[in-house]
């Protein structure tokens, strides 16, 4: 895990790998927080892909992340493919909040998973 503030202008990006848990959240949360460093507007894409295993111990970080951003007039969006986020975001009641990006180029241009495949498809 850590932050990579890569790829794209004004954004950061925080990945992480393997199974995020009670064991692993606050490392998580941390990732979090050192991404978010600083003053200004601030765009922070969460890359779950490498993500094999979460359970709900890494909701309250990435809503903490959510309102930070959220007051310095940005946002966080998460990139995950694995059908297991979605079911923590679901049972969290957190679908609308962190909605399901493909890539952290579709995050950063606002394309939703669901969205990018319907276009791909016509």
């Amino acid at each position: 895990m850590g932050p990579h503030p890569e790829l794209f202008d004004e954004c950061r990006m925080v990945r992480a790998d393997g199974e995020l848990d009670l064991v692993t959240a606050s490392a998580f949360a941390h990732d979090l927080e050192d991404a978010r460093d600083g003053t200004g507007r601030l765009f922070l894409i969460v890359d779950l892909r490498g993500v094999t295993f979460m359970d709900g111990s890494v909701l309250a970080p990435l809503c903490a992340a959510w309102d930070d951003c959220r007051k310095r007039l940005g946002w966080v969006r998460v990139v995950h493919t694995r059908p297991g986020a979605g079911l923590v975001f679901l049972a969290g009641g957190l679908l609308e909040r962190f909605p399901r990006y493909a890539s952290a180029e579709d995050a950063w241009n606002g394309v939703l998973a669901d969205s990018a495949a319907a276009d791909r498809a016509t």
